[in-house]
């Protein structure tokens, strides 16, 4: 079992940041990749970016350039960033962080961002 609990969004103008975080406990060794997603209403929940037990990382062509994906580990649980810089209207969703293991993967419970003037 793994356990993921988002934290970190709200309500921002257009241009401002946010950092959101994803703290992930339970049996973190066997994750091999974790992953922000975000779904806005009425659409699909689609990826915005990922990073491997390795380190490696991938973006959603959305994100490149404003979007940033970090990590920091400690031996009880691993707590994943996303920094979003020149957030947009468009950038409103509720947030998603995901974490695959071999044959099994994990949701968080979301966290909403809204970007509004």
């Amino acid at each position: 079992q793994v356990q993921l609990v988002e934290s970190g969004g709200g309500l921002v103008q257009p241009g401002e940041s946010l950092r959101l975080s994803c703290a992930s406990s339970g049996n973190i060794f066997r994750i091999y990749i974790m992953a922000w997603y975000r779904q806005a209403p009425g659409n699909q929940r689609e990826l915005v970016a990922s990073i491997t037990s390795g380190g490696s990382t991938n973006y959603a062509d959305s994100g490149k350039g404003r979007f940033t994906i970090s990590r920091n580990r400690d031996n009880a649980k691993t707590t994943v960033y996303l920094q979003v810089d020149s957030l947009n209207p468009e950038d409103t969703a509720v947030y998603y962080c995901h974490a695959a293991l071999r044959g099994d993967a994990y949701w968080g419970q979301g966290t909403q961002v809204t970007v509004s003037s």
